[in-house]
């Protein structure tokens, strides 16, 4: 079994920062892309940013400059630096993992975490 597990969301005001933290844990053999999405009210999840194995990103348009993925593979885990936060990037946030266990190699989905950027 592998799991999930985020942190790091909360209330922010229009200009601030949050760090985001997603640690898998479990029978895992390597984890793959790692990657960040959002899904704001009555909007479709989309693709904030990603990072393979070997450290290369992609970003959103909207994100670039702003936000920043890093990964710490000795821990499992997956970052997302967000700065200059705006409330259009309200959402809620998934970390999302390719990872090879004993049963094959599976996509995971963290339980999403609430960022909220308001004044």
């Amino acid at each position: 079994q592998v799991q999930l597990v985020e942190s790091g969301g909360g209330l922010v005001q229009p200009g601030g920062s949050l760090r985001l933290s997603c640690a898998a844990s479990g029978s895992i053999i390597s984890i793959y892309a790692m990657g960040w999405y959002r899904q704001a009210p009555g909007k479709q999840r989309e693709l904030v940013a990603a990072i393979t194995s070997g450290g290369s990103t992609n970003y959103a348009d909207s994100v670039k400059g702003r936000f920043t993925i890093s990964r710490d593979n000795a821990k499992n885990t997956v970052y997302l630096q967000m700065n200059s936060l705006k409330p259009e990037d309200t959402a809620v946030y998934y970390c999302n993992t390719q990872i090879r266990g004993v049963a094959g190699v599976y996509d995971y989905w963290g339980q999403g975490t609430q960022v909220t950027v308001s004044s």
